[in-house]
């Protein structure tokens, strides 16, 4: 188990005054078993009327709304401590018939992974699913959760990681005929291989934690946390499973949740808009840093206590 704090800060600044418009952010995780939200902090200048939403996803999500007075910039700051406590060594069971595949969700499950099973991209050519299908190839091959730990390796090992700066996910077609892409981009490869398989695959946006990187003495630029994003297959039997095919890793604890998705779009950590001059400049600035904080042993249980004398 791991405690961690996230200090996450955007700022966008203005060549000419603008007046900002609805902002959609999700920088909030939600508990679960494996991921528990200790503290949170939203800071936002110019100051901002937030309001608290639960999307169809059950992410939760803060709406800002700014005065009609024109701005500069835009600055926004995220603070969270998380205990993480990551994938055990050993995935959990998956069930019998979902072993190997083909197979077929249950009646009960079915209608609520649907939409989660469909292709939602153009597969020019069948390109998509004939690069799925090599994962099924060999001694073993159509057992599933070696074939998909195959395909989050196959893209992290023949795709060139590449930064861009241009709004937006590319087509996971695109992904294969330029190979290479953004952690979105490998992401929804992936999501759309699995799909072309039959399962039902989602996206995550959130944050990579490398504990390597969090020492004092680590002579290197590089920040320890940074904005990330990967997927999630839902196995009978183990569930929801991470997978992070820019790095290769499988539920790893080093992947903190934020918030999923059907689909990238639905998932964007900022999300809105601004009215000013046609093409005006804009810079953007953003920092993360993450730090593994040492907790006294009884600290977990010291926090439920004050949590339930306070009605939380």
């Amino acid at each position: 188990m791991l405690t961690i704090e996230i200090v996450h800060r955007t700022r966008y600044q203005y060549a000419e005054p603008v007046t900002l418009g609805e902002y959609r952010l999700m920088f909030r995780p939600r508990d679960s078993h494996d991921l528990r939200l200790l503290h949170t902090t939203l800071s936002i200048e110019p100051a901002a009327q937030v309001r608290w939403i639960h999307d169809p996803f059950g992410n939760s999500i803060a709406i800002a709304g700014f005065a009609d007075s024109p701005v500069e910039a835009l600055e926004l700051v995220s603070t969270i401590e998380v205990e993480h406590y990551g994938t055990p060594p050993e995935l959990a069971p998956i069930e019998e018939y979902a072993r190997k595949l083909p197979f077929s969700y249950l009646a009960e499950e079915a209608p609520d992974l649907a939409r989660y099973v469909e292709r939602h991209y153009p597969d020019p050519n069948a390109m998509v699913s004939a690069w799925a299908r090599q994962f099924l190839e060999g001694d073993g091959g159509d057992e599933t959760f070696a074939a998909l730990s195959r395909m989050c390796k196959g893209i992290q090992e023949t795709l060139k990681y590449a930064r861009r700066f241009e709004p937006g996910t590319q087509p996971p077609a695109v992904t294969l005929e330029t190979g290479g892409g953004t952690c979105r981009d490998y992401a929804l490869l992936m999501m759309e291989g699995a799909r072309a398989l039959g399962l039902a695959a989602r996206f995550i946006t959130g944050y990579l934690y490398d504990p390597a990187l969090d020492k004092p003495d680590t002579a290197t630029s590089e920040q320890p946390g940074q904005p990330h994003a990967w997927m999630e297959v839902y196995l009978p039997g183990a569930g929801w499973v991470e997978f992070d095919p820019t790095n290769g890793i499988i539920g790893s604890e080093r992947l903190i949740r934020v918030a999923v998705g059907r689909d990238p779009e639905q998932a964007m950590p900022i999300k809105g808009t601004f009215t000013g001059a046609a093409g005006v400049g804009i810079t953007a600035l953003v920092e993360v840093q993450a730090r593994a904080i040492a907790k006294p042993p009884h600290d977990r249980d010291q926090i439920a206590v004050n949590a339930a004398g306070k009605g939380l």
